[in-house]
């Protein structure tokens, strides 16, 4: 195959790398050309290598660099964006942002490909406003099965299928999407302390609704759960009016570090998170009202340092992130706890309120709770663990997200979304060869 590199690839955890033929994509004719002459391990669209598992890979296959695809334009007329599949959101704020354009959702980093923010249909912090990025595409052009172009929109059964469909489809080549109006690239924050989980939460049910973006922060390590609740809106340029913010749309996020290449065996601990967090917890006030962030610190505080998923040494690590309906927000707590016991450490967890989930089969957001929670690999019992908190929260009507998700089995799987058969059906339709393949899709048995 021309142009193909035996290239071993893992998701951004770095905990189970396989090796693929990496072919970067150069048009559509390519990229159905590549589909018709797929072997029998298939083939998959790679974005930017952001969701944590083994969605992105696939061991044996010809895995599409869609990163070489970048093209997008602003219609500010209509306030939508169309842009190749390979683009990314980084470029894209950095474009739209200064011309008083948003995107409609942002997840925690923007370091993610338009395709990949669509095939896993991303959330953010403000789901319970304004649903997930599916909810804000109006159009995508994508490659089936059999190498044909199509273009879709909200009104096919296809679209909704592909989107949170984790690229198994078919080959996402572009997307038009809305954007939000702002009139600075400041968001205006309110930042609230918790002495515990009960606080947290409750504050949470009481007031999410005045603000369009709520996030937080949760001390895993603490017993008492005790976290930090984030809430803001775009920064009007009236409240701008300080002499510190020279230009309100201003907007150039740096790298502000680089993790280090080579991290030891158990530097990330209960002992070193326990410090960590204490003085998180510490470094922000009981209540502060009104302070002007930056949107790169609000949404993106990581992504300031380059590869930080080298912190958690050679082994790697997991993110465990689950949503249950509020009859089972106790899972939140049950789940922390059970972290604790086996002293599985996490500096980044995260605490989310969703909205009503939306039309697309295999999308992960539903009404209720989501908690997030980065943990490093090898945790003497973790796995064991896991799989009984997926036990309990697939009992309760929860799922995980296939974003982010690395080890769940495919009996869990097929139990927590319960409209996998629906999406078979469609999916058949599409690829009814089953060229598109994963690691993921294999580990799942979909």
């Amino acid at each position: 195959m021309s142009g193909a590199v035996a290239t071993e690839l893992s998701g951004w955890g770095r905990t189970m790398p396989t090796v693929a033929r990496l072919v970067d994509a150069h048009s559509e004719t390519q990229i159905s050309e590549l589909i018709k002459d797929a072997d029998s391990r298939g083939v998959l669209a790679r974005g930017l290598g952001r969701s944590y598992g083994d969605a992105a890979q696939s061991g044996g296959a010809t895995v599409i660099d869609m990163t070489t695809m970048t093209g997008f334009r602003l219609d500010a007329d209509n306030m939508s964006v169309t842009a190749d599949a390979g683009a990314s959101i980084d470029e894209i704020l950095r474009q739209i942002v200064p011309r008083g354009f948003f995107v409609p959702v942002s997840a925690g980093t923007r370091i993610i490909t338009v395709g990949g923010a669509i095939a896993g249909d991303i959330h953010g912090k403000n789901h319970h406003r304004d649903g997930s990025f599916g909810a804000h595409v109006t159009e995508l052009a994508l490659i089936d099965g059999l190498g044909v172009m199509h273009n879709l929109t909200p009104k096919d059964p296809r679209f909704w299928a592909t989107v949170g469909g984790m690229g198994l489809t078919g080959v996402i080549v572009s997307a038009t999407f809305t954007v939000i109006p702002i009139q600075s690239s400041y968001i205006t924050v309110d930042t609230e302390r918790g002495k515990d989980l009960d606080a947290v939460m409750s504050s949470m049910l009481e007031r999410d609704h005045e603000y369009r973006y709520t996030v937080a922060w949760i001390d895993s390590v603490s017993a008492s759960g005790r976290g930090v609740i984030t809430r803001g809106d775009h920064s009007t340029a009236q409240q701008c009016n300080d002499d510190k913010i020279k230009n309100p749309r201003s907007y150039d996020p740096k790298k502000i570090a680089t993790a280090p290449g080579l991290v030891p065996k158990g530097a990330l601990n209960k002992w070193t998170v326990q410090a960590f967090n204490e003085g998180w917890f510490r470094k922000h006030p009981s209540l502060r009202v009104g302070e002007q962030q930056k949107i790169s610190a609000f949404f993106h505080p990581l992504d300031g340092v380059q590869e930080w998923n080298r912190i958690y040494g050679p082994q790697g690590f997991l993110q465990y992130q689950f949503q249950v309906p509020d009859s089972a927000g106790n899972l939140v707590e049950i789940a922390l706890g059970k972290l604790r016991e086996i002293g599985a450490p996490s500096f980044l967890t995260v605490l989310k309120r969703f909205g009503p989930g939306n039309q697309a089969p295999l999308s992960f957001p539903q009404s209720g709770w989501t908690l997030a929670a980065d943990l490093p690999a090898g945790v003497p019992g973790l796995g064991r663990t896991l799989d009984q908190l997926d036990d309990l929260i697939s009992a309760e009507g929860g799922r995980l997200y296939l974003a982010k998700d690395s080890r769940q089995s495919p009996t869990n799987f097929a139990r927590t979304y319960p409209r996998l058969e629906e999406w078979r059906e469609i999916r058949d339709t599409m690829d009814p060869n089953h060229v598109f393949a994963s690691d993921l899709s294999r580990r799942l048995e979909i």
